[in-house]
């Protein structure tokens, strides 16, 4: 199938025909689904060597379900969100106590030197917050206010409902406002 013809086809229909042996299926769906996997990871993990190894999981687990993938159960989107949150936090649980030791990628070219500093350390500052939360705050939170998820898909991807999406989101969001308290003028963000 030519790859045009691949890119107006629903992950879900992707998904069948990969496991259907379609390989030029599984490219189109590793362009729209692996980026996906390796933001939450990296989000989650705060590694990027980490994050890339568990993207490549999650999509190796979705490779193995495609035979047997029930249309309509939930979308392949979906659940990438669900088994990537779920590997990630298995690993902050496996490393519970170690400190993070990579910086979050810096903003493109665009920006002067001091903006990208400032980006930079705001980034770095909301990492160690998010790190800090209990694991299903931080999923909870990266899924809606950095992947911008809608809450039924945020509680789909958790396997809760929405009301718990909703507490969650807003505890990790009350959390985090706790731990980075104090720090705005060193964050650059002064008296606005």
């Amino acid at each position: 199938m030519a790859f045009d013809a691949q890119s107006e086809l629903s992950d879900e229909a992707l998904l069948v025909l990969y496991g259907n042996g379609d390989g030029a299926a599984a490219r189109a769906l590793v362009t729209r689904l692996g980026p996906i996997a390796y933001r939450v990871a990296l989000r989650m993990l705060n590694d990027r060597a980490e994050a890339e190894d568990l993207a490549q999981e999650a999509m190796l687990r979705l490779w193995r379900i495609a035979p047997d993938w029930r249309s309509g159960e939930a979308k392949p989107s979906t659940w990438i969100y669900r088994v990537t949150t779920n590997l990630a936090t298995d690993r902050l649980r496996r490393r519970r106590g170690l400190g993070l030791d990579e910086a979050p990628e810096v903003a493109d070219g665009a920006a002067s030197a001091l903006d990208t500093m400032i980006e930079t350390d705001r980034a770095s500052a909301l990492e160690c917050a998010l790190a800090q939360l209990p694991a299903r705050q931080r999923q909870a939170v990266v899924l809606r206010h950095l992947e911008g998820l809608s809450n039924p898909e945020i509680a789909a991807a958790m396997e809760i409902g929405v009301e718990a999406v909703e507490s969650l989101t807003a505890r990790g969001k009350r959390a985090l406002a706790a731990l980075l308290a104090g720090r705005r003028e060193e964050l650059g963000y002064g008296h606005d």
